[in-house]
Order: structure tokens, then C-alpha cells, then sequence
């Protein structure tokens, strides 16, 4: 069973960078697609950014675009996440998801991408 551990989030003030990454614990040799979510205090979890298996095609949501980056390491089978110029509301918990796939075009769960494979969680805190 595929298990992932994330790694580098923390407390950052306003305009800070942090960057998330989500490291398989062992050989994988399917295809995945992959994905962020956070959730926010009192709001539902959210879709932040995905990526599809082949790496060519990511999404992001409205409220990051611009400011993350996706993006994977195929050697070291680790994912992602570069955020920059963080804002208090970007706070909450991050969870990486990978979803195994034979499709190499698209990541999003809407489009039956079955996530079923989660990291731990890890909190991000933005605040002065």
C-alpha cells in the first residue's frame, strides 16, 4: 500500500514562501495523478493544485494562482507544493493525495480522479 509523508510546512508571516513536499515510503510503480487540498479553519477541504500522471498538465484554484507552483521529482518519487507570497488566509491544514490512474491528461476529482492515498497533513500558519 502507498503511503505518503509530508514535510515543510510551518508558521511564516505574511509574504513568506514555504514549500510543501510529499514523499512516497516506497517504490511506486503505477501512475498517479497528484494533488493538493487544504482545509481552513470553519471551511470545507479544497482543491489547491494537481498534476496529472505524465506531468504535463496541472490545475490550480483561483485563490493560488499565480502564487504556487506544482511540481514533482520522478527519482526521488516526491511532489511539490512552492508557495509564494503567502496570505493569512491561505492557513490550514495540507494534505498531498495521489490518485492512481491509466489516464495521463487531467488530475481533477470532479472528473472521477479517485484520491485515495493521503499524506498526514501539515499545518501552515500565516500570521504576523
Amino acid at each position: 500500500q502507498l503511503r505518503l509523508v509530508e514535510s515543510g510546512g510551518g508558521l511564516v508571516q505574511p509574504g513568506g514562501s514555504l514549500r510543501l513536499s510529499c514523499a512516497a515510503s516506497e517504490f511506486t510503480s503505477r501512475y498517479y495523478a497528484t494533488g493538493w487540498f487544504r482545509q481552513a479553519p470553519g471551511k470545507e477541504r479544497e482543491v489547491v493544485s494537481c498534476m496529472s500522471s505524465s506531468g504535463r498538465s496541472t490545475d490550480y484554484a483561483d485563490s493560488v494562482k499565480g502564487r504556487f507552483t506544482i511540481s514533482r521529482d520522478i527519482p526521488k518519487n516526491t511532489v511539490y507544493l512552492q508557495m509564494e507570497n503567502l496570505k493569512p488566509e491561505d492557513t490550514g491544514i495540507y494534505y498531498c493525495a495521489w490518485a492512481a490512474t491509466s489516464r495521463a491528461s487531467d488530475c481533477r476529482p470532479e472528473l472521477g480522479y479517485d484520491y485515495k492515498y493521503w499524506g498526514q497533513g501539515i499545518q501552515v500558519t500565516v500570521s504576523s
